[in-house]
């Protein structure tokens, strides 16, 4: 089991283990035992009862938090014609087609999000190996395969989260920063936890969330009563 240092178990002792507490309340916690640095993120992770094996139940989407990440992500567009014109009109770091897929099939991975047309997904389809398992994938679930771009880049660049059901049935996504005001990152919270209760699947009987846990950066972990 891992060691962790004298400040992250000072800040332990100051978290009820027994209880369930409610965002605001993990919120707050989390900024009076904080001792990173820099500027932590806050993270949430949502254990679910599903099963990512079936198709219905594999959880995904993205939603634009109503305060913002705190990190401005790099986004690039695989686009042509008037799409390409749009996707740079709009803030996009990098725009490309046949050019930049070769870029990435050389090594180039310094971006967020990737967004695609869905004329360009048989040559994105190329990078399925790469992308893939980093989750940088385009995908029309995740608003990223569409040929409104200038939407698409605009919800990201606004703070958009994408969220995904990994195999153990669990959701992380960052909802702030611990500079962040209480209640923005309370509502990020409750947002982004709206969006993946609407995404139950219509088949799956019993319980849908499990549990819900708070953290930020090196920070203890806090169990949400959500």
């Amino acid at each position: 089991m891992a060691k962790h240092g004298k400040k992250y178990t000072e800040a332990l002792k100051q978290v009820d283990k027994n209880k369930t507490y409610t965002a605001e309340e993990a919120v707050e916690l989390l900024k009076k035992v904080d001792f990173a640095k820099f500027d932590a993120t806050v993270e949430v992770a949502i254990n679910l009862d599903v099963d990512p094996k079936q198709a219905d139940q594999q959880i995904r989407g993205a939603i634009v938090l109503p305060n913002g990440t705190g990190k401005t992500q790099k986004v690039i567009v695989f686009a042509e014609g008037q799409q390409a014109k749009d996707a740079e009109a709009a803030g996009a770091d990098v725009v490309g087609s046949d050019d930049l897929v070769e870029k990435i099939q050389d090594g180039w991975l310094d971006f967020d999000v990737a967004v695609a047309t869905p004329p360009m997904m048989a040559k994105v389809g190329r990078l399925g190996r790469v992308l893939g398992p980093k989750g940088l994938m385009p995908n029309p679930k995740t608003g990223t395969v569409t040929m409104d771009v200038t939407k698409a880049v605009n919800n990201i660049k606004a703070g958009q989260v994408t969220y995904r059901v990994d195999s153990n049935g669990l959701i992380h996504a960052p909802i702030g920063k611990i500079s962040f005001d209480t209640n923005k990152i309370t509502e990020n919270f409750t947002t982004l936890y709206n969006a993946i209760l609407k995404a139950r699947p219509a088949s799956l009987k019993g319980s849908y969330v499990t549990s819900v846990n708070m953290t930020s950066t090196f920070g203890p972990g806090l169990k949400i009563n959500a």
